[in-house]
């Protein structure tokens, strides 16, 4: 007989992946260039040449076995002692190869940390907004999922409904910043009270509460916004890094899991994350990839092209109302729908204009919807206002909200836009 969990799931597929199906099938009828694709974070730059050379060198001078062998579980020496000299360097951080272990991208490094600290029965908090993928990665271990409410004001941590979960039970804290969906970073002032209460709480219940660093955002920071390295803060961390974003190497699915020298149980970690592969059918990523990566430790793409379009886009759709909290990094930003219910505002921005963008819903903070603007300046700039607002009859909607925004635009049966009609 089949698994009836996993038959039941094959109806429940993501929110994200349905919207980005929808733009699919209906860019396949009208013409792609015809459809303002916001839904998914799929990088919209290309991977550094030093990536590319390094690949076609390997390709043309290293033996052909060895490019394409099984590496060793933990993945390549080689690899592994180049990221602990990178974060050294970078960070002032003591690791060495032995704390390391490659992954296939951030995915695979979550799934093997959360693994190493949970067993069936316990408890692991994360913070909304947050990845709605973390429900089965946790829920894979046999371990409980809480979430804590976010604080829509600022998205950072809200530490009030934090301090009430924390429980003998919570063996890990998955935090992830900079924030899918909500691009806010992660102060040092955040992320050092968070510190100063788990430790609190380790010696108050006798065990380590590791923290659980999902970071594939990491490179892409804002001018002048404040993020401390995480794991420089916390003993206990476990980092989780893909370099599917710095990079633009989503395909690739390269990555690994660090874990902080001063973490109790270190180096026994990554010894059980290979075991944990095992189980998980996960056997180190290729070769020939991890031999890559280690000429782009220290560089990334060019990155600019999205603080460029949170820019324009932060500029514009708080100029005519929107709310919303400014993004300190990733490609995203989180702003209050126009109408109370998030997925209807969504898809009636899909079926009326083209416009694709995702609901707050599925990452537990409703009334809110995503933009991923991963995506051309151009089209940013094509979408212009047509990226901000919905048509005219979402405006008797917005003034059905409790606390309606006030909407400076109106757009014409044309298409065209029409600045300055105030709608309450």
């Amino acid at each position: 007989m089949i698994n009836e969990f996993y038959k039941d799931m094959t109806g429940k597929g993501s929110v994200i992946r349905q919207f980005f199906d929808y733009a699919n099938k209906k860019g396949a009828e009208i013409g792609m260039e015809n459809i303002y694709n916001f839904s998914i974070g799929n990088p919209s730059v290309p991977v550094p040449q030093t990536f590319t050379d390094r690949m076609i060198e390997l390709l043309q001078t290293e033996d052909p076995v060895k490019l394409h062998s099984y590496s060793p579980s933990l993945g390549l020496p080689s690899t592994r002692q180049a990221v602990a000299d990178s974060l050294n360097k970078r960070f002032g951080m003591n690791y060495t190869m032995d704390h390391i272990f490659m992954t296939s991208a951030a995915a695979s490094a979550l799934a093997h940390a959360l693994r190493c600290v949970t067993k069936d029965g316990d408890e692991v908090i994360t913070f909304a907004p947050y990845f709605p993928e973390y429900v089965p990665y946790v829920t894979g271990t046999g371990a409980k999922l809480t979430v804590i409410p976010a604080d829509i004001t600022t998205f950072q941590i809200n530490f009030e409904e934090f301090e009430k979960s924390l429980n003998p039970n919570v063996q890990a804290i998955l935090i992830n910043s900079p924030n899918n969906p909500s691009g806010i970073v992660y102060s040092t002032a955040t992320i050092t009270k968070l510190a100063d209460i788990l430790r609190a709480k380790e010696k108050e219940y006798g065990h380590p509460i590791y923290l659980i660093s999902d970071e594939p955002y990491r490179e892409i920071v804002f001018a002048g916004v404040d993020a401390p390295f995480i794991s420089k803060l916390y003993e206990n961390t476990i980092c989780c890094y893909s370099f599917s974003k710095s990079v633009s190497l989503p395909g690739e699915r390269i990555g690994y899991m660090a874990v902080n020298p001063a973490c109790e149980d270190a180096k026994l970690l990554v010894l059980m994350a290979g075991q944990i592969s095992r189980f998980t059918g996960h056997n180190c990523p290729p070769s020939i990839i991890q031999m890559a990566v280690e000429s782009v430790l220290d560089q990334t793409s060019d990155l600019s092209i999205y603080e460029t379009n949170k820019n324009i886009l932060y500029k514009e759709l708080t100029r005519i109302g929107y709310e919303m909290v400014e993004p300190g990094g990733t490609f995203y930003m989180f702003p209050r729908a126009l109408t109370e219910d998030a997925n209807e505002f969504c898809w009636r921005a899909a079926k009326e204009l083209n416009l694709i963008i995702v609901p707050g819903d599925s990452f537990l903070c409703p009334g809110h919807f995503r933009i991923s603007y991963c995506v051309t300046t151009d089209m940013v700039e094509k979408a212009n206002m047509r990226a901000k607002v919905l048509v005219e009859d979402m405006f008797e909607s917005a003034k059905k909200c409790e606390n309606p925004y006030t909407v400076n635009v109106s757009v014409k049966q044309n298409g065209d836009i029409s600045e300055n009609v105030s709608v309450r």
